[in-house]
C-alpha cells in the first residue's frame, strides 16, 4: 500500500458552532456518499465521538439525516474501545506515579509539581479538583490532583499523532508526568511505565473502518476535542484513507479558528501532509444568530440579520484562505431557508474568491451532497493548492501564541497570568519551544468569551496555563474560562436515553 500514489485530500470545517446548528459531520458523511453517487473513489476519515458530551449539551456524532455512519449507537457509546483503552493507559501512568512516590520516591519527585492528571471519558466537572491519598498511611500520599476529559488527555494526542508502534512508544516515553526538586522533568519512561502502556494501547492503534447508510468506507479512529485538544482523528487513518481511495473527506472539531487551525499547524505540519481544499459549513440560520437573532426567530427571513452576521464567515474565509488551500463555501440547507437569504451568501463568497454550493445531505442524502460534490471536482481541477502553515518552528511561543491570536482571532494582542510566563520560560529553557502551540479557547467566539459572536474586535486574549505535551509534541496554551473537564447542562441528554426489552437503545442522536 505504501508505494500507491495519495488521493486528493479534502478537509470539512465549519462556521463557530451556534445553537441553530452547522452539519459539519453531516455534510462531511453527504459529501463523501455524493463522491460515490458520481462513481468517485472516495474514504470519510473521522473522529470517534466521546461518551461525555453523548450524555450531556452536544449528543452524537455520527452525522445526521440520510448522511450517517453505522452503527451510529454502537459508535456514539463504546465502539471498538478505544477511549477505554486510552483512559485504562492514562491512569496506569497515573497510578505507577503515585505507588512511585509511596515507594520511597526514589527519583525525588516534588509533590507539589506534578502535572500528569487522571481522565475519565465523562463529564464530571466534580474532579476537576480533588484530593487523592487521604486515609492511612498505606493509602498514598495526600496531595491535589485533577481529571480532564479522556479525549483532551495527551495520550489521546499522542494515539492521534503517532505513525507506529515504535513512534508510539517513543512519544509515551517522552510525557513528563512531574519535576523533581531541583526542577528537573520526570517521564514516562524514568517511571518505567511506557512498555506497559503500549501494550495496553496495541489495539486502540489500529484504525477501525465503518460504512455510510450509502456504503461508503469510513474509517473512524481517535477523538481529540478541538476547543481543548488539537481536535483531528488520527494519523495513521487519513494516511491509509489517502492509499485507499481518490478523494479523502476528513474534518476537525468546532470552527475553523480551531479545528482547521490545529488540523494545519500541528496535523499537517507533523505529518507531512498536503491538504488539496477545504469545505467550509455554515447555515443562513447560524448567521442569523451571529446577527443578533434569537434561537425562536430564526425559521423567519431576516436579510439585515443575516448581513450582520456573515462577518462570522468572512473571518473563517480569510483565515482559511492564509494558508493557501482552495476554499469551497457550503450552506448546509434547511427548509426555512429563503432564495433571497441563499442567494446573498452566494454572491457574498464569490466576492471573496469562494466557490459555494448547496447541500441537502441530510434530507436527500447523496444526491442532496452532488451540487457539493461537483463543485469540489471543479476547485481540485482548476485551483491548485499552495499550502503553507501560519508560523514557522523556529518562533518563540509567544510569538507563535501572539501569531495565532491576531492572525486566525482577530484580536489585538495576548495577555499572560504569571503562572503562565514562568512555564512558557521553563519549557523555552527545556528546548521545547520549536514545538506549534495548541490553543485551548471557546469555541464559540473567535474570541476567548463566549458571548463575543459575530467578528469580535477591539480584545485581547488572555493566556491563563501553559504546559508542555511533549509526548504529543506540542504546547498548550488554556485561554480564557475554557475547562479540559466539562461539565453536564441542567437537562443533559442522558435523561432522554434508554433501553428497551430487546436491546434497542433510543435517545441517542
Amino acid at each position: 500500500m505504501k508505494d500507491q500514489p495519495d488521493g486528493k485530500l479534502i478537509l470539512v470545517t465549519a462556521i463557530n458552532p451556534t445553537p441553530a446548528g452547522e452539519g459539519k459531520t453531516t455534510t462531511s458523511v453527504g459529501l463523501g456518499q455524493a463522491f460515490g453517487r458520481l462513481g468517485k473513489k472516495a474514504v470519510i476519515a473521522l473522529r470517534e465521538p466521546s461518551l461525555g458530551p453523548c450524555f450531556g449539551i452536544k449528543g452524537g456524532a455520527a452525522g445526521g439525516g440520510y448522511a450517517q455512519v453505522v452503527p451510529m449507537e454502537d459508535l456514539n457509546l463504546h465502539f471498538t474501545g478505544d477511549f477505554h483503552a486510552i483512559t485504562s493507559a492514562n491512569n496506569l501512568l497515573a497510578a505507577l506515579l503515585d505507588n512511585h512516590i509511596q515507594q520511597g520516591n526514589e527519583l525525588g519527585i516534588d509533590t507539589r509539581q506534578i502535572v500528569w492528571k487522571r481522565c475519565l471519558d465523562m463529564n464530571d466537572r466534580v474532579l476537576r479538583n480533588t484530593v487523592v491519598g487521604l486515609g492511612s498511611k498505606m493509602d498514598g500520599v495526600v496531595r491535589e490532583d485533577h481529571f480532564v476529559i479522556t479525549v483532551a488527555s495527551e495520550i489521546m494526542a499522542i494515539l492521534c499523532l503517532a505513525t507506529d508502534m515504535h513512534d508510539l512508544k517513543r512519544r509515551l516515553g517522552r510525557i513528563i508526568v512531574a519535576y523533581t526538586y531541583d526542577g528537573k522533568p520526570v517521564t514516562a519512561d524514568d517511571l518505567q511505565a511506557t512498555g506497559a502502556m503500549a501494550a495496553l494501547l496495541k489495539d486502540a492503534l489500529k484504525p477501525n473502518l465503518i460504512q455510510t447508510l450509502e456504503h461508503t468506507p469510513a474509517i473512524v479512529h481517535g477523538g481529540p476535542f478541538a476547543n481543548i485538544a488539537h481536535g483531528c482523528n488520527s494519523v495513521r487513518a487519513t494516511k491509509t484513507a489517502l492509499k485507499l481511495a481518490d478523494y479523502v473527506i476528513t474534518e476537525a472539531g468546532f470552527g475553523a479558528d480551531l479545528g482547521a487551525e490545529k488540523f494545519f499547524d500541528i496535523k499537517c505540519r507533523k505529518a507531512d501532509l498536503k491538504p488539496d481544499a477545504v469545505v467550509l459549513v455554515a447555515t443562513i440560520r447560524a448567521l442569523k444568530y451571529n446577527g443578533g437573532v434569537a434561537k425562536a426567530d430564526l425559521a423567519e427571513e431576516n436579510l439585515e440579520a443575516l448581513k450582520k452576521g456573515i462577518v462570522n464567515l468572512e473571518k473563517h474565509i480569510e483565515n482559511l484562505q492564509k494558508y493557501g488551500v482552495p476554499v469551497v463555501v457550503t450552506l448546509n440547507s434547511f427548509v426555512t431557508d429563503t432564495k433571497v437569504e441563499t442567494d446573498y451568501v452566494e454572491q457574498f463568497c464569490h466576492e471573496r474568491d469562494c466557490e459555494f454550493a448547496l447541500s441537502e445531505v441530510w434530507e436527500k442524502g447523496g444526491e442532496g451532497g452532488i451540487a457539493l460534490a461537483n463543485k469540489v471536482l471543479e476547485t481540485l481541477e482548476k485551483k491548485e493548492s499552495h499550502f503553507k502553515v501560519l508560523y514557522e518552528n523556529d518562533l518563540s511561543l509567544e510569538e507563535k501564541i501572539e501569531t495565532i491570536a491576531k492572525e486566525i482571532y482577530g484580536a489585538d494582542g495576548v495577555t499572560y497570568a504569571p503562572a503562565a510566563k514562568k512555564e512558557l520560560k521553563r519549557i523555552t529553557d527545556m528546548g521545547l519551544s520549536n514545538f506549534p502551540v495548541c490553543m485551548a479557547k471557546t469555541q464559540y467566539s473567535l474570541s476567548d468569551d463566549q458571548t463575543k459572536l459575530g467578528r469580535p474586535e477591539g480584545f485581547t486574549i488572555n493566556v491563563r496555563e501553559v504546559y508542555v505535551s511533549a509526548g504529543a509534541g506540542f504546547v498548550v496554551a488554556v485561554t480564557g474560562a475554557i475547562m479540559t473537564m466539562p461539565g453536564l447542562p441542567k437537562k443533559p441528554a442522558a435523561y432522554g436515553i434508554d433501553v428497551n426489552d430487546e436491546g434497542v437503545i433510543t435517545g441517542l442522536f
